[in-house]
């Protein structure tokens, strides 16, 4: 039996039908560029999450730039995160010109200690970038807390994320803003990059917005005199969109970007974004299936708190036999994957910043033990029971 770790050819079989008539539909539109597929799938994303504002944009990269920009956030500013996660979110911080500050993990959620965050915070903190990991809400009370006592900005990086709860409130909700991923093989996946920045902040949706689009138009107006004072009525066309025959798109206001999600992908995500309940509580149904059957003292299975539902993006295990478990696993065709082997405090690209071996222990213990193993929607009975199987019989 062979299971590869993510099944995105599954999926597609699932829906081929509805994604294909979906393409399909903006292909004959030829409505490429902020077509009105794309405004109906922020509409609903808004919907779903119940805030007040969705911007998409080309990646989750650039939803996390935008935001930290959309903020105010650049050079001379300090902003904490977690070492202990994809190497993008300390990268957006860096690229709007702020330094991040790590602050280690939990060992038993891998989200960061929110206990270990005051100390790190000084006069040049703007802003704290919790990572709800693997799907799992980082601790958000004691983060809310600490930011309103400092007066902080609270940026969620939900890009592993959708659909999670943290006291029965969705993530994505808790903070000033939230970024979310479409990447592929994220629980909510395009057919390429794509990104999302929700808010409940008018000012925020208003920088964001002019952000992502060179600056420019309607959007690029309202922010421009948003950052000078300037208190005037802005007309405004058929929508806040900056379309493709829109002329004022050639009046610039900001120095932006070209971050755009692409109709065609808008389209796809329409269409799963009505899957994406269903296919949360089929993962969640597999991780207890292994939190139930998996017996083996040799590897160690994550930890949900109570008070938050985890969405597994991955199902992560940790082993001191890492190394040998995973090639004994490749063996018997199941595939895994390391995440993260290498914790940002020790990449190469934040020498500069004077960490070295031991500043962040347990994001350093996590990046030597921690493997995840499949556990996608459209995982049969059989390949789970095969799974735990051999995962039990390994000594």
């Amino acid at each position: 039996m062979n299971i590869p770790l993510f099944d995105l050819k599954a999926q597609y079989n699932t829906l081929d039908e509805e994604l294909n008539n979906a393409v399909l539909h903006v292909l004959s539109t030829t409505d490429y560029i902020m077509g009105n597929t794309l405004i109906e799938f922020e509409k609903r994303f808004s919907e779903y999450l119940k805030v007040n504002h969705s911007i998409s944009v080309a990646n989750g990269t650039d939803a996390l730039v935008i935001t930290l920009k959309a903020l105010g956030i650049g050079p001379g500013d300090e902003v904490i995160t977690t070492p202990f996660t994809f190497f993008a979110t300390a990268e957006s911080i860096s690229a709007a010109g702020a330094k991040p500050v790590f602050v280690d993990v939990e060992k038993d959620t891998f989200n960061i200690d929110a206990t270990k965050i005051e100390e790190k915070i000084t006069s040049y903190t703007k802003a704290i970038v919790p990572v709800h990991i693997f799907g799992q809400p980082a601790d958000m009370d004691e983060i809310l807390s600490l930011a309103k006592k400092y007066n902080l900005y609270v940026i969620e990086d939900a890009c592993q994320a959708i659909g999670s709860e943290y006291k029965d409130k969705k993530i994505g909700t808790l903070g000033h803003a939230a970024c979310f991923s479409f990447y592929p093989t994220k629980n909510l996946g395009c057919a390429g990059d794509g990104g999302m920045i929700v808010t409940n902040s008018e000012k925020v949706a208003v920088m964001a917005k002019a952000l992502r689009n060179h600056g420019s138009g309607e959007n690029g107006q309202k922010a421009y005199n948003l950052l000078t004072n300037i208190s005037m009525e802005i007309p405004v066309g058929k929508s806040d969109h900056e379309d493709l025959f829109n002329p004022l798109k050639y009046y610039n206001y900001l120095i932006g970007f070209n971050s755009r999600l692409d109709t065609l992908q808008a389209a796809i995500l329409n269409v799963k974004l009505k899957y994406i309940n269903i296919w949360n509580d089929k993962r969640r149904y597999t991780a207890k299936f292994y939190n139930e059957n998996i017996i083996n003292e040799n590897v160690v299975k994550p930890l949900e708190k109570g008070s938050r539902k985890h969405v597994y993006h991955m199902y992560i295990l940790q082993s001191e036999e890492r190394n040998r478990i995973v090639n004994y696993l490749k063996q018997k065709g199941i595939s895994t994957g390391i995440y993260y082997p290498i914790p940002l405090h020790l990449q190469n690209a934040y020498k500069a910043l004077g960490y070295s071996e031991g500043h962040m222990p347990n994001a350093e213990y996590l990046s030597q033990r921690t493997f995840a193993i499949p556990i996608y929607a459209e995982l049969t009975e059989n390949q789970r029971s095969y799974i735990v199987d051999c995962i039990n019989n390994f000594r």
